[in-house]
């Protein structure tokens, strides 16, 4: 076990699939010291059938968690070795109905002992150890239904990323970038409209003149992403928050979050009470993103732009 205990948690997947195979490995000689025909993959479709019902291949997948063509495969494997019959449903012909063969009865009465020593075995190996396996298994379980070790990693890795990003202020030699960045998202769903134009050609005079705000994540001292709010000549709103965009090379890396976050904490500071955003709702990682950053559905305000089909709302002092 060197190379576990050096490498760790990382080969976690190789430690329990050894753990699986050695397990999987005397499960086969306990079926032939008890004279039992059963290869251990079968086990679960084996039990649930022993109980007497005939089910449904669905029926079955769903009540011990395994797909229906896994399922599909052990039924015809257990065929072959004639534990299991199939047969026509009385009240549906479409549907087969699964159920023990003459052999299968036999082995239910048979594997009585197998399964009370088996018990025995394992609540002895349960008593020598200070951890409760089996307990942990269904913790794991539980938390990973919750969420997917993948997801959990590349949230880490997000995390991580996100430390490599500095969100900075807005100057004269970032006017290209900003630009750039906006177009390519913009072009890669929509059209260029009259209000980029202006925002994007002359961000001094028609943001930062006008009391509006830019902001620019800078990853490696590159600008790789933009976000802007543009002072609204609105008595419900304070700013607008637009022109958000991120390099398509940097997407995963949180940056649309650290911009979002960064860019409201600078409202709060000017004062802001209210922020309004435009989208569109084919933007749904962007949209994910302004929930998440407590911005609400509205509607019935007026709009420059034509691929506007979202208005939304952020009241700072609820947050």
């Amino acid at each position: 076990m060197d190379f576990f205990n050096q490498v760790g948690k990382l080969a976690i997947g190789s430690r329990l699939r050894m753990l699986t195979e050695k397990i999987t490995e005397d499960a086969a000689r306990i079926y032939k010291l008890y004279d039992i025909d059963m290869n251990p993959k079968w086990f679960p479709v084996f039990y649930v059938l022993s109980q007497g019902e005939a089910k449904t291949i669905t029926n079955i997948a769903k009540e011990i968690g395994h797909s229906h063509p896994s399922v599909s495969k052990i039924i015809s494997e257990m065929s072959e070795h004639g534990l299991v019959a199939e047969k026509k449903d009385k009240d549906d012909g479409r549907r087969n109905m699964v159920s023990l063969a003459a052999k299968g009865k036999v082995i239910t009465k048979k594997i009585a002992d197998q399964y009370t020593d088996v018990n025995q075995a394992i609540e002895q190996l349960s008593a020598q150890t200070r951890n409760d396996l089996w307990k942990a298994i269904e913790e794991w379980e539980f938390l990973l239904e919750q969420k997917t070790l993948l997801q959990r990693v590349s949230e880490q890795r997000k995390e991580r990323e996100s430390h490599k990003v500095k969100i900075i202020d807005y100057e004269p030699k970032h006017q290209q970038a900003f630009k750039q960045l906006n177009e390519q998202w913009i072009t890669t769903w929509f059209k260029m409209e009259e209000a980029d134009h202006k925002s994007l050609d002359d961000p001094q005079g028609y943001i930062l003149k006008k009391g509006g705000h830019i902001l620019v994540a800078l990853y490696n001292d590159e600008p790789v992403g933009v976000c802007a709010l543009i002072k609204m000549d609105d008595p419900e709103y304070d700013f607008e928050l637009a022109k958000m965009a991120v390099s398509p090379t940097m997407q995963g890396k949180n940056i649309g979050w650290l911009l979002g976050t960064a860019i409201l904490e600078k409202a709060r500071l000017l004062g802001a009470d209210k922020i309004y955003l435009e989208s569109n709702t084919i933007l749904k990682p962007a949209i994910n993103l302004y929930h998440k950053l407590g911005f609400r559905k509205v509607a019935g305000h007026t709009t420059p732009y034509e691929r506007c089909n979202i208005q939304m709302e952020l009241s700072l002092n609820n947050n």
